[in-house]
């Protein structure tokens, strides 16, 4: 769900409830119902706004550790290369050392 369906839905709601508000006949205890109407949808407004939080955590969560294992790879990848290239050159430098040995010897 992305922020502007989740605006639609909140408004919707608040819509509904304001209609059944006005629908109510209007008493002693008009004013009572109001407030536990409004109470109530506070307390969907902020269930919804903790689900949302929650996905948000999970999906962030996932990110975060594909990240993690993405940087590892590459992190491991290039110290296997590093240490391809340092024996490598060390090899060349031993053959090159033998070379120029037997040259002068």
């Amino acid at each position: 769900m992305n922020g502007k369906t989740i605006g639609t839905l909140l408004f919707a709601c608040l819509g509904l409830v304001a209609v059944g508000v006005a629908a109510q006949p209007q008493g002693s205890g008009a004013g009572q119902s109001i407030k536990q109407d409004a109470k109530a949808v506070g307390h969907g407004v902020a269930d919804g706004a903790r689900d949302i939080g929650h996905a948000t955590k999970h999906v962030a969560k996932k990110v975060g550790h594909g990240a993690k294992e993405a940087g590892v790879g590459i992190g491991h990848g290039a110290k296997k290369a590093g240490l391809a290239v340092g024996h490598g050159a060390r090899e060349g430098w031993d053959a090159t050392k033998h070379a120029v040995k037997q040259v002068f010897d």
